[in-house]
């Protein structure tokens, strides 16, 4: 089956996967692919994707092979259960760019965000799958 879109996700990340595992519960047409980037084989199987800049930046492929970073997977994501207009504002001209500076900085102290939200900062291998 031929995914919409493929998410590169931190599967250390406790509140990654939290999300991961939201979006899956709403993707009822499996629509998209969700890819832990810490799997063993992942650098096997995705070889285009570099390791070190998908946990610094969210990453995505679309079905053309196209690649998406931060906000614009996350708006790709939501889009595709149904829920686009919740994020449709962070792509929106002006507003995208503040978007995108304030998304960096989550991203990078995402562990330390994920202790205060979950109590956890990181997990060895969190599952989306339970």
């Amino acid at each position: 089956m031929s995914h919409q879109l493929t998410i590169f996700y931190d599967g250390g990340c406790p509140l990654c996967v939290r999300e991961m595992k939201h979006l899956k519960r709403l993707d009822k047409k499996q629509a998209m692919a969700f890819e832990n980037i810490h799997e063993q084989s992942f650098s096997q199987r995705f070889g285009n994707v570099d390791v070190a800049r998908a946990n610094a930046i969210l990453h995505g492929m679309d079905a053309n092979g196209n690649m998406l970073y931060g906000l614009d997977v996350t708006h790709a994501a939501w889009s595709l259960v149904g829920r686009g207009w919740l994020t449709a504002p962070l792509r929106w001209p002006g507003l995208s760019w503040i978007a995108d500076k304030v998304y960096l900085g989550f991203a990078g102290n995402r562990n330390r965000i994920s202790k205060l939200l979950t109590g956890k900062e990181r997990c060895e291998q969190c599952s989306i799958d339970n």
